[in-house]
């Protein structure tokens, strides 16, 4: 399996990378945790991806979301804190991924909490920048008003020649630091900056601790997002932009969704609205199941989720190399599913490991398999003859001696298919029926994996009759 991932251990490799994006320049955002990294991503980008909460250490992951300052784009990076708090493996893993974002910059935003003033912590942080012999700005957070600036002057204690001022929370020196950013980025040519509109977008979803971060970094080729064996360890949802076998995509890693009553600390809330929100933008949604359990009324309340949201949908069955050898049979296992959860009938399935990456090479396959059929466009003859073969094999029921009389279909819209079929008292075609329809249609047009839009209209003439 050949895919290019967003990777880059020297300078030489992030140059390669960010040329895979277009030549735009990486901005990483570094420091302690609660300096107001995540609140000064979130400014910057016009928006709000990333949580920010007043507990330290919220981001985890790196949060990466195009920038723009005046007439230049480039890449910014949100990251975890650099400080080892509780010398866990998490929070070296938080580290690691803060050092790695530092590592593929062509620019560092070092912040620091002026608030606290200057901590040890930031010394350390200091030194090591200066190691990485690139632009590294050195910028005082939480300075709310001109008498805090003050404070920012404590820093000078680190040997910094310069030091930028400024609160995250109300824009005061923002736009200072970022005259001083674009000054000092790389130049880019003209077509630089040009999003990339064929890229396609896959949420990986499903309940917590099923293996979706780990099926990221597998798929990306490195340790995008941190794996630990602790639920909820991903909040943000990770963009990671990348490109397999010459094909765009921008992979989202989302945190776990649980059920409502279990979702109880505020800050997890946040993170399964986000996972939702994330399905929003998603053309494909991977629901990423563990094997060595079986499928849980969770699993299918989030695939409706994707469904209601007209997104394509595979099931990814994870950690299939944890399943005892005797108990591998896929036809079984899908049976078992398809029994349960009837909805999921027409749902393809992949079974893989992310941990060892055993059948990966039969994921991407999968995926386009699925685009094809989200986006298929159908010729309008084919799709009356289907619909007289099907009503011909089964007449919709009638009501008060009443029966629905179909004209002709058409479809009016692609990712999901979307056809509008008008009859004769469309107000009586029953769920049931429409249903007996979709199937036909899916069935017809190879249609497994994507939601169908099915609406039924009076013909015009007979609807300017109702109006009189």
């Amino acid at each position: 399996m050949r895919h290019k991932a967003i990777r880059a251990s020297t300078s030489q490799d992030a140059a390669r990378a960010s040329a895979r994006l277009g030549h735009l320049p990486v901005v990483a955002i570094v420091g302690r945790p609660n300096a107001g990294k995540s609140l000064l991503f979130n400014r910057l980008i016009h928006g709000q991806p990333a949580i920010v909460d007043s507990q330290p250490g919220v981001t985890r992951d790196r949060n990466i979301a195009l920038g723009r300052w005046e007439d230049r784009a480039f890449l910014l990076v949100d990251t975890g804190g650099f400080e080892d708090q509780d010398g866990s493996a998490l929070a070296a893993s938080v580290r690691a991924q803060s050092a790695l974002a530092a590592e593929e910059a062509d620019l560092v935003i070092a912040l620091f909490d002026g608030r606290e003033g200057v901590n040890p912590a930031d010394r350390d942080l200091v030194q090591g920048l200066r190691r990485l012999r690139k632009p590294v700005l050195f910028a005082i957070n939480k300075l709310d008003t001109p008498a805090h600036e003050d404070a920012a002057a404590e820093f000078f204690a680190l040997g910094l020649e310069e030091v930028l001022p400024l609160s995250a929370a109300h824009g005061l020196g923002v736009a200072a630091l970022m005259d001083r950013v674009v000054a000092l980025l790389p130049g880019m040519p003209e077509s630089a900056g040009q999003a990339d509109a064929a890229a396609t977008t896959l949420a990986i979803i499903g309940r917590p601790n099923v293996g979706k971060s780990s099926l990221m970094n597998r798929i990306v080729g490195y340790d995008r997002a941190i794996v630990d064996a602790t639920p909820g360890t991903t909040r943000d949802p990770v963009d990671t932009p990348f490109v397999h076998d010459g094909k765009s995509y921008l992979l989202v890693d989302t945190a776990g969704i649980r059920r409502r009553p279990r979702v109880q600390d505020q800050l997890e809330r946040s993170s399964a609205v986000r996972a939702l929100r994330a399905l929003e933008r998603a053309e494909v949604a991977l629901l990423v199941i563990d094997a060595t359990q079986a499928m849980t009324d969770q699993d299918a309340r989030i695939a409706g989720y994707a469904w209601e949201r007209g997104r394509a949908l595979l099931l990814v069955i994870n950690k299939w190399d944890a399943v005892p050898r005797e108990r591998r049979d896929r036809p079984r296992v899908l049976g078992t599913v398809h029994r349960q959860y009837p909805t999921l009938a027409e749902v393809p399935a992949v079974f893989l490991s992310a941990r060892t990456g055993a059948h990966l090479d039969e994921l991407f396959p999968a995926i386009e398999a699925l685009l094809a059929a989200h986006r298929r466009e159908v010729r309008t003859v084919h799709l009356n003859q289907v619909l007289e073969a099907a009503a011909q094999a089964q007449s919709p029921p009638s009501s008060g001696g009443k029966r629905p009389r179909f004209f002709y279909a058409t479809q009016t819209g692609t990712a999901p298919p979307n056809f509008t079929i008008f009859c004769h008292h469309p107000e009586l075609v029953t769920t049931a029926y429409e249903r007996y329809l979709a199937n036909a249609f899916r069935s017809a047009f190879d249609l497994r994996g994507t939601p169908l839009r099915l609406r039924f209209r009076a013909r015009p003439r007979e609807q300017s009759q109702a109006r009189q």
